[in-house]
């Protein structure tokens, strides 16, 4: 990534749009089909909340590649990754979106990714699922399977 530059796919056309660190938060339109992208999204670092009712525009249709926790309150692993996760999202910001999705009050997205056993991590690029993560993992192997989509 080039410094004080962010790609940024619009959500329209998945046209990847280069964003300078100084626009991010101003409106701004796509280089192909000129729809208008919500860049504040690039400031986001903290992880994003998933539910049933969100999951189509924040995970489906991201501008960025999702890392998506699926967790359970109850789950000591997931627990644990909880502050990796924080970080993740933190380091990551503009670059890539680190979701939440808490299993048992979203059973059908959880059944939609045949989840089974939880910490599981799921890399979604474009919508589409790429890489399965199951287990707390250290944060270097999260970091290594999410270097493709840096």
């Amino acid at each position: 990534m080039e410094k004080g530059i962010y790609f940024f796919r619009c959500a329209e056309c998945g046209t990847r749009n280069k964003i300078p660190e100084e626009k991010i938060g101003v409106s701004s339109k796509c280089g192909k089909c000129r729809a208008t992208m919500k860049t504040e999204e690039l400031l986001n670092d903290k992880p994003v909340v998933i539910t049933a009712d969100n999951f189509n525009e924040k995970v489906i249709k991201s501008p960025l590649p999702v890392l998506l926790d699926c967790w359970a309150p109850w789950c000591g692993p997931c627990k644990m990754m909880a502050p990796v996760l924080d970080e993740l999202a933190s380091e990551w910001k503009g670059r890539v979106r680190v979701c939440k999705l808490e299993v048992d009050g979203n059973p059908d997205v959880a059944a939609r990714f045949r989840i089974q056993s939880i910490p599981t991590m799921i890399i979604l690029d474009r919508g589409v699922e790429k890489e399965t993560m199951i287990g707390a993992l250290p944060k270097q192997q999260i970091i290594m399977k999410m270097a493709p989509y840096l």
